[in-house]
């Protein structure tokens, strides 16, 4: 049997230079665009030879999808962090402006178009609208959200809607974009008695 220690030993080594490899070929193409990236550039980048390299990863493009299915899988983690540390009424807005504003900051490019059909990417499309269909139901039974439309229907909605954040000039007009979603989704007497209650109290504070 392999020992334990040596085994983990390995398995660390494989994540550093799994790691250092996905970190590189980003960098990379950031800075000089897809088509000018090679597998040669990015072993010199991450201190990796060709040869390991190799042993890793195909192509570019095998690196370029598991380097952007980390990224999905941490953004889907952090959504599931900012709901799980705000406030129930808070919650729904809070998790569409930061989908929204992950659209506007990472939307876009050679290697989104590339990237578009990847089976991650329907994956996490799927696992983000079970996401928002969750939230969306706690919303209607808290009376915030309608229930005149199914909530697979707005989860669908949501994610149509903010997907044009993503070419969107700036984040104040990707803030607009998230309030035209919410007002989209809130039940008609939720928001005008949301909207008296802020009337209501502007006037006792004046």
């Amino acid at each position: 049997m392999v020992p334990r220690l040596w085994s983990e030993s390995v398995e660390t080594h494989r994540r550093a230079v799994r790691e250092a490899t996905l970190d590189a070929a980003a960098a990379l193409v950031r800075e000089r665009g897809l088509r000018a990236v090679t597998m040669s550039q990015i072993a010199q980048e991450s201190g990796i030879g060709r040869a390991t390299l190799y042993k890793y990863f195909p192509d570019l493009e095998a690196i370029l999808r598991a380097w952007h299915e980390r990224e999905v899988t941490r953004h889907l983690a952090e959504l599931a962090e900012l709901r799980d540390r705000t406030d129930e009424s808070e919650r729904l807005e809070v998790v569409l402006e930061a989908y929204a504003r992950i659209r506007y900051e990472h939307d876009g490019g050679e290697a989104a178009a590339l990237l578009h059909q990847a089976e991650h990417v329907a994956r996490a499309q799927d696992h983000l609208r079970d996401f928002l269909r969750g939230l969306l139901i706690e919303g209607a039974q808290s009376g915030d959200v309608r229930d005149d439309v199914p909530a697979d229907e707005l989860a669908s909605y949501c994610l149509h809607a903010l997907a044009a954040a993503g070419r969107l000039p700036s984040k104040a007009a990707v803030r607009r974009l998230v309030m035209v979603t919410l007002t989209a989704l809130r039940r008609p007497e939720s928001h005008s008695g949301r909207l008296a209650r802020r009337v209501s109290t502007r006037g006792k504070r004046n």
